[in-house]
């Protein structure tokens, strides 16, 4: 459904009967124009304040475009209207949670009502961590696995809680292998994970004995050549990745391609891309064929990353200022001793949840005080380019997809990376310490380093190195590589968030 057909949609809905009006709703959300049906469901909801029905598609709206308040209290109301009703019940939970209100209760009334729910138990899980504390949700987690042992979602909540706790991430995943040997998908699980805690050693291990199975997927084989590359067994990888089909997951040809890049083959790289790149919905490609472009002279690099406009630098230091105790705000949210798994962080935290939606008065005023930046920014683009992943055609709506607050500590950094499934990221520098200097010597101490890529290409250097300021807002695409220098002591307090990239009409049925 093409944006033109669901304004011709929504301006039906009043005027129809309710049931009508109820499924033509839900076909525009589901087509992912939540902001054209938002004020008709409004309109909707007052008309039918009895019918729990709208009340859901409101609270359906608003939560696809990250109003958490207005998603709250619809679902509050819904679930007041149909109480035993198992799917809004889970949404009135998972909708108090995001939007940091008391939600451990409302979830649990929900796993009453649909007890083998595995979304409602993380959610369990979610809110424990919230409300009592990280041990908690560990603790409830682990004696779920324990008798379901598998339940790969949940072994991957444990891993990724344990991990920030500082414990073993392996420890329930490896448990269930041992009891249940001939499920792949613990032995596919357990090599991701040990991936993610930057353990190729681990995850070599995981893999041959994954081997010794004889399973069939040819994800054993990908994982394979992967860790070699990783390794640094290239002429291993080289091998492996031959016998592979890297072209019909997306994924995989960027397994391949970090591969390529890492044994220096631009050339090959940009090749072996080309074909694939429109098919690259999520962005697993761009950043690696930017590189390779780059390397080989291209000019087309400067045509995907070479306009100054798609970066921008913003001072926020006068609006900031009317926001009070955020950087207190922000620490208060730093449960972990180590940091996330699968993540860019080195030697600082992460927070839980996306930040962006919680309705604590801090946060409320830095929300709307960077969504006015981020209208800022896209206005001032370029002109759409076709098919550039960034200068789209529709830069309509431009919604928070996940925000979060890094802690970096004494000597901490981001490693270079990107954000695939964005449009647009960001850093938000809300607490510097002073060993970051003046940014004059040649190590640029926490600065921001846009365009470099040092595991893979380490000899390339940035396209941009951006200084770290208090009430600094930088933004720049989520195809971007992005990384930040190591600083030698103090702390380092970011908020971060996406933009999710919007729907293009040329992209619909």
């Amino acid at each position: 459904m093409k944006r033109a057909q669901a304004r011709s949609t929504v301006k039906s809905l009043v005027k129809s009967d309710a049931q009508t009006a109820f499924v033509a709703g839900l076909s525009v959300l589901k087509a992912g124009h939540a902001d054209i049906l938002l004020p008709a469901a409004q309109r909707l909801a007052t008309k039918h304040p009895g019918d729990v029905r709208f009340q859901q598609m409101l609270g359906l709206a608003a939560r696809s475009l990250g109003e958490s308040d207005l998603a709250y209290r619809s679902f509050t109301r819904a679930s007041q209207l149909a109480p035993n009703d198992p799917l809004i019940a889970h949404s009135n939970a998972r909708t108090a949670l995001e939007a940091g209100k008391p939600a451990l209760e409302l979830f649990e009334a929900a796993g009453r009502l649909a007890p083998s729910n595995g979304d409602v138990i993380r959610g369990i899980a979610a809110a424990r961590l919230h409300e009592r504390s990280p041990q908690d949700a560990l603790q409830f987690l682990e004696q779920v696995l324990a008798a379901n042992p598998l339940w790969t979602d949940g072994h991957r909540d444990a891993a990724h809680l344990r991990g920030q706790l500082g414990l073993d991430p392996l420890a329930t995943i490896e448990g269930a292998i041992a009891s249940h040997p001939a499920v792949e998908e613990l032995h596919l699980l357990a090599i991701n994970t040990a991936l993610e805690t930057l353990d190729p050693q681990a995850a070599q291990r995981l893999g041959e004995n994954a081997g010794k199975r004889g399973f069939a997927n040819p994800a054993f084989r990908i994982f394979s050549a992967h860790i070699a590359s990783e390794l640094g067994e290239l002429e291993t990888a080289g091998e492996i990745f031959a016998r592979c089909d890297t072209t019909s997951r997306i994924a995989d040809a960027s397994y391949h391609a970090r591969y390529l890049l890492r044994a220096g083959r631009p050339e090959d790289t940009a090749r072996f891309l080309e074909p694939l790149i429109s098919r690259d919905r999520e962005h697993h490609l761009w950043p690696y064929l930017s590189l390779a472009w780059r390397l080989t002279g291209d000019e087309r690099w400067s045509w995907l990353e070479g306009d100054e406009e798609l970066v921008g630098v913003y001072d926020l230091s006068s609006d900031f200022a009317k926001i009070p105790g955020l950087a207190d705000h922000l620490r208060a949210m730093h449960f972990a001793k180590s940091q996330p798994l699968g993540q860019s962080v080195r030697g600082g935290t992460q927070t839980d949840g996306h930040l962006l939606l919680r309705l604590d008065e801090p946060i409320i005023q830095l929300r709307k005080l960077l969504q006015r930046t981020v209208r800022k920014h896209i206005a001032n683009l370029p002109d759409h380019r076709e098919g550039h992943p960034t200068l789209l055609k529709d830069r309509s709506p431009a919604l928070f997809s996940g925000s979060w607050s890094v802690r970096l500590t004494d000597g901490g950094f981001h490693s270079d990376h990107v954000h695939s499934k964005g449009w647009f990221s960001s850093a938000l520098y809300v607490s510097l310490p002073d060993s970051l200097g003046d940014g004059t010597g040649e190590d640029h101490p926490g600065w921001l380093s846009l365009g470099e890529c040092r595991d893979v290409v380490p000899d390339l250097a940035p396209v941009r190195l951006i200084e770290p300021r208090t009430a600094r807002l930088v933004l720049f695409p989520s195809t971007m590589w992005h990384g930040t220098r190591r600083f030698p002591s103090g702390e380092r307090l970011t908020v971060a968030f996406d933009i999710a990239r919007p729907l293009q009409d040329n992209e619909l049925t």
